[in-house]
Parts: structure tokens; sequence; C-alpha cells
């Protein structure tokens, strides 16, 4: 299929509506990468597929993939026996939540259809979801009950933590002390609890200085008394952070045995967002699945230009192929002549990309190895070229393309003759 056509007669846009449809990122990378074909079987796989997602929507309403997101670069560096962060294994578990989610949509069809090899294929892994939930609560905490040690390690630090705050606020409390702060209040410094002494009374507190305000006025000192249990709350850091890792560790190890199913789960899910997207099309459009020919006749049944406003759109019926294979449309100015055969060309552009068409049912549909257009002011000033020139070069171009998949054998003989003489009257 040549490019230039899928421009001129607007397939691009199509496709950014269709994109819109999608609910999540790779879905619409899946959709903005639709090219049509013309392999009629395929063609009728891919309009089956788009009618399965129709039927569900309209009969279960519908399911979204948001939160499906690309994890072959994260599990790809378990091959290289990588721990996971909290937020890759986070990306994971939102994965499988949306994998159980549409699988779920997808066991509401009871009778099999084009699109149940796609959700059957679909393996939530449950045992991990859970694990992965009960361990993690959010992208910067692990629960404390995500391990025996864990839970120790923090009822540890808690108990270490109260003991530290006893001490300060006896200190506090205490009316001599409380002369020399700047500030009757605790503050942190490098992870240690410290007390604001005004700087003229810096010895009167014994402890280690960990800062001094910027002014020099005030230094911030840990008390002694509260030095052994400020290192205390410290191992309990260190050992906190180890057994953090150690879960994470855990955890990546199961998703390393499930990430073949995994990466399965990501494709399916595009691609069924991706049909889906289609069905969701098909229902905005109010279009149908067209009938498929390969003898080059068109039939196009209430026909409606999928980019005009359906409300103001004027339906127009295109036959084509079999009793005559050349169409001449005349008519004023803004008489619709371009738009109708625009729409002729964009449908069967849609069509032979498994979208349905904004058509009545029975309409038929040629399937073409190219289709080509000259539509619109194509002049030329890098080329010097006017715009009737332009338009011929273009035509010419045309001519010497087409071939036996585009036209009858009688039209070829009409196309070898004009090659010779080509005349347009102006």
């Amino acid at each position: 299929m040549n490019l230039k056509v899928l421009k001129t007669l607007e397939y691009d846009k199509i496709i950014d509506r269709l994109a819109e449809k999608a609910t999540c990122e790779s879905g619409r990378l899946r959709c903005k990468q639709l090219l049509p074909i013309n392999d009629i079987e395929e063609i009728k796989v891919m309009q089956q597929e788009t009618a399965c997602a129709f039927n569900r929507l309209i009969k279960f309403s519908d399911v979204s993939a948001s939160g499906t997101t690309d994890l072959r670069p994260s599990l790809a560096r378990l091959e290289l026996g990588s721990s996971l962060s909290i937020e890759e294994i986070l990306a994971v578990a939102n994965v499988l939540e949306v994998t159980k989610r549409v699988a779920a949509y997808g066991k509401q069809m009871e009778e099999e259809d084009a699109l149940s090899f796609y959700f059957n294929g679909l393996s939530p892994e449950v045992a991990i979801l859970n694990e992965i939930r009960r361990c993690i609560i959010d992208e910067e905490t692990i629960a404390d009950d995500a391990s025996t040690a864990l839970f120790d390690i923090r009822r540890g630090m808690q108990r270490t933590n109260e003991k530290i705050k006893s001490v300060m606020n006896s200190m506090l409390n205490n009316s001599t002390t409380r002369g020399y702060l700047q500030e009757p209040v605790v503050t942190v410094r490098g992870g240690r609890f410290c007390l604001p002494v005004r700087a003229d009374y810096k010895s009167r507190v014994p402890g280690m200085v960990h800062d001094q305000s910027s002014t020099g006025s005030t230094f911030f000192i840990e008390p002694m008394q509260a030095v052994d249990l400020n290192n205390e709350m410290r191992e309990l850091q260190v050992r906190e952070q180890d057994e953090i890792e150690r879960i994470l560790a855990i955890l990546s190890n199961k998703i390393a045995e499930a990430s073949e199913g995994i990466i399965r789960n990501y494709e399916l899910l595009t691609e069924i967002d991706f049909i889906l997207a289609k069905g969701r099309y098909a229902i905005e459009l109010n279009a149908s699945n067209p009938e498929f020919n390969e003898d080059g006749i068109i039939n196009l049944r209430g026909a409606r230009h999928p980019l005009l406003d359906p409300k103001k759109v004027v339906a127009t019926d295109i036959k084509l192929g079999e009793d005559y294979n050349l169409l001449l449309v005349t008519g004023p100015n803004t008489g619709g002549k371009t738009v109708s055969l625009k729409t002729c060309g964009l449908l069967t552009l849609m069509a032979q990309a498994g979208l349905h068409i904004p058509a009545k049912d029975r309409s038929q549909i040629a399937v073409f190895d190219d289709v080509y257009a000259d539509i619109g002011d194509e002049q030329s000033i890098e080329q010097s070229l006017s715009t009737f020139s332009s338009h011929m070069v273009n035509i010419v171009h045309i001519l010497e393309a087409i071939n036996s998949g585009s036209y009858s054998k009688e039209t070829e003989k009409l196309i070898a003759e004009n090659k010779r003489t080509l005349y347009i009257p102006r």
C-alpha cells in the first residue's frame, strides 16, 4: 500500500481517532501502527475480531486496560540476577490486576468467539499478585507483616523511638536545660535526634554536635543520654533496609519464575485493547462489517464520510466494478463530489485495515493490492510545476503503478491506451 494515499484520503486522521479509543499506551501504539493489507482471508479475520468486540461491548459494556505497562525491560534485568525496585514490582502488580479484570470480563461470553483465544490466554498469576499486595502498601511503604523479621525490627524501632522521645522530653521539661535552648523543640540532623542549643550555652549541654545554623547562633547537639539510643535506632534502620531488600529479592524471584506468562499477559492485553478500540470506534460510527470480494466490485450503501459531523453528513450510494468500471461524477462546486470520492477510497482503506465502515449492512468492498488518489492542490513550487503539471505527474505515476489487482482487464486496456496519449480538457 502506497503511503501517500493514506494522508491524501485522511486515513491518518482515522487512525488518530481510533487510537483515542484505546485505554492503555501500548494499545494506542498498536492502533497507530495499523495499516491496510490485501490478504482477503486475513482481512476477514480482522473484521471478525472487530465484530466480536462490537458485540461484546454492546452486550457486556466495556472494560479498561489502563494500568498496562511494558514490563519487558524490567523483567529482562531479572535474567541477569537483579532485583526489581518497589515501583517496578507495583507495575507488575498493576498489570496482573488488569489481567485479572480483563480475564473476568472475557469469561462473561459463554460461547466461543474470535476473541476467546486472547481472553483465554490471560494468566492473572493470582498468588503472585496477592503476595505483592500483602507485602507492599505503596511506592514508599513495605507492610510491617511482609516478614516476621521486619515486624520484629519495626517493633524494636518503635520501642527505641519512644525511649528517645522520653529522654528528649525529659530534657525539654527541665527548666535549666530549657534555658539553654534556642527553641524548646527536638530536631533531627543526619538521622539523629538533637536539641537546638544557643551558642553561648554550648558547653552546658554535653553531647555530640551534628550541625550549626548559618548564623552560628545555634548548635544542634545530640545529648549524651540519647547517643546510645540513637545508635541503636540507626542499627535497626540498617537492619530494616536489609530486610526490605531481602523481601524485594524474594518477590523478584517469584516474578522471574512467572516472567514468560507476565510478558504474554502484556502482549495479550495490548492486542485486546487494540481490538476493543476498533469495536468502540465502530459503535461510535454506527459502522458495519462489509462483504468482501476480489472481483473489483464496490457497492457502498448509505456510505458516510467518517470525519464529517454525523448529524450533517449526507449518505451516498456508490456502485462500481460490476456493470461498469469507470465512474464519472459531475455537479456544481460544493456539491459533494470530492467527499463522495474520498468516502469510497477511505472506506476501502478502513475495511482493508479490519475496521468496520460507516455504511449500511450488505455493503460490498473490493480488496485491492493498492489504492491511488489525486485530490486537491498538488502544485510543487520546488519542482517548478504548476498545479496542472503536478497533477499530471501524479496521474502518470498512478498509471505506471497500477496492476491487475487494482482494475479489471478491460480497464487495464483502457489505461494502457491512455498511457500513450493522455488528454484532459481544461
